[in-house]
């Protein structure tokens, strides 16, 4: 006799997209406001001014952001995601570098780094018949390899997509430009996209082998 009741989410799984969520934009936040408010900051707390200027005190307050919400990801949810976790090894990098050289470019051309590595490590596994993508969501999609392969080489190309943008703004765009396109244009991009995939995804998903089997029983 099959069961076509739906499967209940737990509390932990209920909570995870929101603490997965508040985890990424928390850092963020703390670096948009630190760098609008950067000389307040720095004339109220005087020992941020040994960072030089509002943005690089924005870069050490993302900086300690960052650490904070990966060990309350792993605290909380049990796991740091891969993601995250190489992001933040690029911003922990470069926002030393930009700090120690007083060099914004370092800091600036993170996400550049990080896109351009997400995408090197896509497309370069499908070079090789290896859908990447698939060891990433296999947990959230059941998707066919026709499937894996169509959406890792669309995620590999919007990668790319990310990385030239940011290179275009930060290069032709004042600070505060930058800024405010990283942290309120970014991720509506990233929604926008990975919302646009919902047709290919639904196009190329496969049943799991245990709903099959209740089916079949």
């Amino acid at each position: 006799m099959s069961d076509s009741s739906p499967k209940k989410l737990t509390t932990e799984q209920k909570e995870e997209p929101f603490l997965k969520l508040v985890f990424e934009l928390g850092p963020l936040m703390i670096f948009f406001f630190a760098n609008l408010r950067g000389e307040w900051l720095m004339r109220t707390f005087p020992a941020l001014a040994a960072f030089g200027t509002p943005l690089l005190v924005a870069t050490a307050l993302f900086m300690a952001a960052t650490v904070i919400s990966l060990v309350a990801s792993r605290i909380f949810m049990g796991k740091v995601p891969i993601m995250p976790l190489v992001s933040g090894v690029v911003v922990l990098v470069f926002g030393a570098l930009s700090i120690w050289l007083q060099d914004e470019t370092f800091i600036k051309m993170k996400p550049t780094i990080v896109n351009g590595l997400f995408a090197a490590v896509l497309l370069g596994g499908l070079v090789f018949g290896r859908s990447l993508l698939g060891y990433v969501f296999h947990s959230a999609f059941r998707l066919d390899d026709e499937g894996w392969r169509k959406l890792t080489l669309r995620w590999g190309l919007f990668f790319i997509f990310l990385a030239i943008i940011n290179e275009v703004v930060w290069r032709n765009f004042s600070d505060d430009v930058w800024v405010n396109f990283k942290v309120w244009a970014t991720m509506p991009i990233t929604i926008a996209f990975t919302l646009a995939q919902m047709p290919l995804i639904m196009r190329h998903s496969v049943e799991p082998i245990g709903e099959e089997k209740k089916d079949e029983g």
